[in-house]
């Protein structure tokens, strides 16, 4: 979690003041810092802000004045926070993912689809986003194979129908992965079938692409305190707006939306969560 405010750094230990403090470096926090400007040339130019870099590590939201700890010795006292510290997709665990990250490894189809066009790749996963990912890159490479650890969908019916009716999408049922091989990138994943039972299997595939989607774990441990979330940890926000269950506290972004998870859409939620504070903070100072 990234720290941003507009004050001088304080000294370890001490407590620095400000009016609005977003917590997050992503489009929605930084879409936020924009929408708090006044200053037009500033804005164009991304001036205002100062960017600093630490870790949120504890915040005590109980008084009029909100306080975020960061990196467990520093405290910024603020009239209101925006949190927009992102989700972080899941991985299976595998080294062979760490080392492929950028080179044939992703966790957003969407994001990174473009590069494999007309080419061969997986997509882990049995639920609606790993159907979703499946589809979508289907319009894309040549061939896409499902990996799924079960032998049915988590996806909606709706979901498993378009996997189905998909030609070039070929499931692979009771397979999970164990490593990924290349030489300059991923060429190919060593999985195997039906493991853990008498008929188990090694089996290796040839791919480009390895794409993650078994989910996303919201960046909201160091807020669940105070601030009311859904059963996975998505923060939970007033409906049309980005305000949570604490007043004078926001929430933007992948945080708190467990549904599109795009920078266009994170963005957009900035602008709501900044236009929220600053009326917020014209309210508390009449």
């Amino acid at each position: 979690m990234d720290l941003e405010s507009g004050s001088q750094k304080p000294a370890s230990g001490e407590t620095e003041r400000v009016r609005c403090l977003i917590i997050g470096s992503g489009p929605a926090g930084y879409t936020a810092a924009i929408y708090m400007m006044e200053d037009f040339k500033k804005q164009a130019a991304r001036f205002g802000t100062e960017i600093r870099f630490g870790i949120a590590t504890d915040v005590d939201f109980t008084g009029k004045t909100r306080r975020v700890v960061i990196d467990e010795n520093k405290f910024v006292d603020a009239d209101t926070i925006i949190i927009a510290t992102g989700a972080t997709a899941r991985y299976l665990g595998l080294e062979a993912e760490q080392k492929y990250a950028g080179m044939g490894v992703s966790a957003c189809a969407t994001c990174d689809g473009f590069f494999y066009k007309q080419k061969d790749v997986a997509v882990v996963g049995g639920g609606d986003t790993a159907a979703e990912e499946a589809t979508y890159l289907a319009g894309l490479c040549n061939k896409v194979y499902l990996i799924v650890r079960r032998n049915v969908l988590r996806a909606s019916k709706a979901m498993q129908a378009k996997v189905m009716n998909t030609p070039n999408i070929t499931i692979l049922w009771e397979h999970q992965a164990i490593d990924l091989y290349g030489e300059n990138g991923v060429e190919g994943a060593v999985l195997v079938k039906k493991k853990g039972t008498p008929r188990e299997e090694i089996v290796k595939i040839k791919i480009d692409g390895f794409f993650l989607a078994i989910g996303h774990t919201p960046n909201s441990d160091a807020f669940k305190k105070f601030i009311d979330t859904d059963e996975i940890g998505y923060i939970r926000t007033i409906p049309g707006t980005s305000k949570t269950n604490v007043p004078g506290v926001f929430a933007a972004g992948d945080v708190q939306d467990p549904h599109y998870r795009q920078a266009v859409t994170a963005a957009g939620s900035g602008c709501m969560a900044a236009i929220d504070a600053e009326r917020y903070l014209s309210e508390i100072s009449k």
